[in-house]
């Protein structure tokens, strides 16, 4: 008899192992056929498998075995083997094999409803302590991979990157500190650390240099991380190191580059502001980047445009290390001589110098100075009559100016270029008051070295500080106001701090001093950004945001509602009102049982006005006196006494919470769309605007609908994306909601969309067969 051949004899062999483990409840058939499975991953000479059938296994079959045991995971066979051979039998599939395949089943299970939800969350958890993620990105640097489709690296790189996202709003409260992101995507850049040292490994080794390996893939998963607002925890850790490896390794200085330059367009600019904010000096950032200003139009914009005149943000260190860059190098020279006549012009323009804000004139006027301290004479001697038209012109609108910080500005700008142009032998020279911010203008005019760091930190013996004690000399305030001046103009950071975690006590503790400034302290939170990396900030700033609402309703409420459609915030500080505002309501809500906030409760309610229209008492109180003279009671016996009922605080208020938000829903503002490119911010609308009037039922009727009238390849196409999450909240609600009816829809929901996908697979392979 013909031997099979190798495909069929693997298929054939999983099959049975298959059979055994749905039918078998002995552990004598089912550890032999998990072993089975494991030997088609073993690796080496003991192996009782050949490499062709590993990688026919790994090709084909690893996928839909993880899959079969997900599916299994509730198995009786699984409960009956012990803790040591679930973990190397069971667990050590998924954390062997194609990494890229585990993950994507891992989080597919983790996504769906799940009874022991726990045991494939802890695999996962092993997934990523076990380095699993650099074998993923490493996988993907050695190999060409013509098997993988665009879909399938899509699809894994959402679930790399949203991973803390997928885990959070799967598990809810009971997430694992390994998924926040505070803790992942530190690892996430450890994890590509290890995978670009492969690599530098590999080109030296074999000299290959670029030709069997690619940083497409590490490169994409650098640039979303960081477009969706990580770049700040994943350069933290990933600068440091790239500045001391490329110090003196000329392979690891083209792997940065090769890395840059695959990062796609539209994340070059995330990916560059962190970049220029996480590194120690412009030597640093020349050795990552290279000349990549010179080849990528879109990282020339942004270090040469946007980092200078567009945004004003950034300290003056950002400024030294943008600035720097371009000097240090013969060829990017041009690109500050250009530099220099864009700001020259725009510090000299009347219009901006009385349109634009004090702040970012002054960033224009500390670029304006790098840029001229950075000249070379022969360069000077080219710009002369530029700086010099620039000067006076300049200087004119500056000291035609009413604001006295303006016009110091342009005597400081104009005595700095004077001398450094050394006009006839003679220098400007003016009067005006010495400050901090005229100190540093005229300190610009001398460069500074930044000293970088001589070796690794991580080689250094830590001394042990265990026993010391930290001496605070700053006392929290105990009053709201001065709580309220620390918070705008203090600059210790002791204070700040101090300050943020006494502040809701202090607001709930003092309802009448709290309404005096209840609308200046929610605004000064609201733009309040965390300047001196305070723990626990964003929670503090939240329970105080709370707490102003819930002290103070309907001033507070008009304010954040009308602030939301305002101009000039960030989609953050929108989704931070709707988050606050949805806090306070469920706060109002509920009735008020602690005895120490009883006088906040009877303040609250006492002084709420309804909104006009909301006029629940009258019908209730009927209803009541209704039910009051037709019930009859039957009493045997000593009884409890009712619990008492306290007023609802929300409901005579619901409505300045609710309204307002609809007013300009569909009306786009120039910064804000949120029928348009700011359609998260609407998703947070409508989910706000429900916990409000308690609208489920709509929305899931809307989805129901969604999926009824859409065609099933443009449901994939266009919504592709929200599928993954829709599915997972359907099933929630499926499973856990309160409400009958909603249950219904949620089910009929995800029916429709099974029946969408099913057909769509199959008109995919109709289409495959004809071909």
């Amino acid at each position: 008899m013909e031997s099979l051949p190798p495909n069929a004899e693997v298929r054939l062999a999983v099959a049975q192992c298959f059979r055994t483990l749905s039918t078998s409840t002995d552990s004598k058939d089912i550890i032999p056929a998990l072993q089975t499975l494991h030997s088609y991953l073993d690796e080496g000479p003991e192996s009782g498998t050949t490499s062709v059938q590993r990688a026919e296994f790994k090709r084909a079959h690893f996928t839909r075995t993880l899959q079969f045991l997900v599916s299994n995971i509730q198995a009786d066979w699984l409960h009956g083997l012990t803790a040591a051979q679930r973990t190397e039998l069971w667990d050590g599939l998924f954390l062997r094999g194609p990494p890229e395949q585990a993950l994507l089943v891992l989080m597919e299970g983790i996504g769906e409803p799940c009874t022991n939800l726990n045991h494939l969350v802890g695999i996962t958890e092993n997934f990523l302590r076990g380095g699993r993620l650099a074998d993923l990105l490493w996988s993907f640097c050695l190999e060409a991979r013509p098997s993988d489709s665009p879909q399938l690296r899509e699809t894994l790189l959402g679930r790399i990157v949203a991973l803390p996202d997928l885990t959070a709003n799967r598990l809810h409260p009971n997430n694992r500190p390994l998924f926040l992101p505070q803790q992942y995507y530190p690892l996430l850049a450890t994890e590509m650390l290890t995978a670009l040292e492969r690599t530098c490994q590999a080109l030296k080794v074999c000299s290959l240099y670029g030709t069997d390996c690619s940083l497409t893939f590490v490169a994409q998963t650098f640039g979303k991380v960081c477009i969706q607002g990580h770049s700040g925890l994943m350069l933290s850790v990933m600068a440091p190191r790239l500045s001391v490896y490329t110090r003196s390794d000329m392979v690891w200085q083209r792997v940065c580059w090769k890395l840059l330059e695959n990062v796609p367009q539209r994340w070059v600019e995330s990916v560059l502001t962190g970049l220029v904010q996480a590194v120690s000096g412009p030597d640093a950032l020349g050795r990552i980047i290279g000349n990549l200003v010179l080849t990528n139009k879109k990282a020339q914009y942004v270090i040469t445009h946007k980092l200078l005149l567009l945004q004003y943000k950034y300290e003056t260190r950002v400024l030294r290390i943008v600035l720097g860059y371009l000097a240090a190098n013969r060829e990017r020279r041009p690109l500050l001589i250009q530099v220099l006549r864009s700001v020259s012009q725009a510090w000299a323009n009347p219009s901006a110098v009385k349109h634009t804000p004090l702040e970012q004139q002054l960033y224009v006027s500390k670029a304006l100075l790098l840029c001229v301290s950075l000249l070379k004479d022969s360069e000077l001697q080219e710009l002369r009559s530029d700086l010099l038209q620039c000067m006076l012109g300049g200087m004119q609108s500056h000291l035609d100016s009413s604001v006295v910080r303006i016009r110091r500005v342009g005597m400081v700008v104009g005595e700095c270029l004077s001398a450094r142009m050394d006009i006839s032998g003679t220098k400007l020279k003016f009067e005006y008051d010495q400050d901090e911010e005229t100190q540093e203008l005229l300190s610009l005019m001398t460069p500074i070295t930044v000293d970088e760091p001589e070796a690794d930190d991580d080689e250094l013996t830590p001394y042990n500080m265990s026993g010391d004690q930290e001496i605070s000399e700053a006392s929290p305030p105990r009053y709201l106001r001065d709580c309220l001046e620390t918070l705008i103009s203090s600059e210790d950071p002791v204070r700040v701090e101090l300050s943020l975690r006494v502040a809701e006590g202090l607001v709930r503790k003092n309802v009448f001093a709290t309404r005096e400034i209840s609308v200046q302290l929610t605004k000064v939170l609201l733009h309040m950004e965390d300047k001196y990396s305070i723990k626990g900030f964003l929670s503090l700033r939240q329970a105080t945001m709370v707490a102003l609402i819930v002290t103070d309703c309907i001033q507070v409420t008009q304010y954040l509602t009308t602030e939301f459609y305002s101009l000039n915030y960030s989609l953050r500080q929108r989704l931070d009102i709707l988050e606050v505002l949805a806090l306070a309501a469920q706060e109002l809500s509920k009735p008020i049982t602690e005895k120490g906030n009883s006088s906040i409760g009877i303040a609250a309610s006492t002084d709420l006005t309804p909104y006009p229209g909301d006029n629940p008492v009258h019908w209730r109180q009927e209803v009541e006196k209704r039910i009051q003279s037709k019930t009859k009671r039957l009493r045997k016996g000593a009884t409890q006494p009712a619990a008492k009922a306290t007023p609802n605080r929300y409901a005579p208020v619901a409505g300045h919470f609710f309204f307002p938000l609809l007013r300009n829903y569909d009306k786009p503002q120039v910064t804000f769309d949120l029928l348009g490119s700011d359609h998260l911010v609407l998703g947070r609308l409508i989910h706000t605007l429900g916990l409000f009037i308690m609208v489920r039922r709509g929305v899931l009727f809307a989805v129901c609908s969604v999926f009824l009238s859409m065609n099933s390849q443009n449901l994939l196409v266009d919504l592709s994306d929200q599928l993954f999450e829709t599915r997972t909240w359907l099933a929630d609600v499926a499973e856990g909601d309160p409400d009958a009816d909603c249950r219904s829809l949620a089910i009929q929901s995800l029916v429709l969309l099974d029946k969408s996908l099913k057909k769509q697979l199959q008109d995919q392979q109709a289409l495959g067969l004809e071909t």
